[in-house]
């Protein structure tokens, strides 16, 4: 396994990115970009995903980044309850909701195992050597 020396090395990060730019991808679509105020909260909560985890990791102490890397869940959750009103609306087919969905549930999964790694780990962080 490589070390991590970078917020980009982070597999969960890699995810989320990815995630961000399907969910950008949905709200280009005709119909759904003539909804401002919700393309404007599910990209602010998909973008809030890796965004997070970004700024948890600069922090350089576990204890914050493990606070931002909930955050981050939360913002997950946030956006898999958007992704049903965008398949409720029409917005978006059967399949791109399952799609984006088990996204969405394998960043959640990844940034629970990430957490609980730091959680039992003795490291403390950089700010703390």
């Amino acid at each position: 396994m490589s070390k991590v020396q970078r917020f980009e090395d982070l597999k969960v990060w890699q995810a989320s990115r990815e995630f961000c730019k399907t969910i950008h991808a949905f709200t280009s679509i005709v119909g759904f970009s003539r909804d401002y105020r919700f393309v404007s909260q599910i990209k602010a909560s998909s973008g809030s995903v890796m965004d997070n985890i970004a700024e948890g990791y600069e922090r350089d102490g576990n204890k914050e980044f493990i606070r931002f890397l909930a955050i981050s869940k939360g913002s997950c959750g946030e956006c898999r309850s958007q992704l049903y009103r965008a398949l409720d609306c029409g917005y978006i087919s059967q399949s791109e909701f399952d799609e984006a969905y088990e996204s969405a549930i394998e960043i959640s999964r990844m940034l629970n195992g990430l957490i609980g790694y730091l959680k039992e780990s003795d490291l403390k962080g950089k700010k703390f050597k």
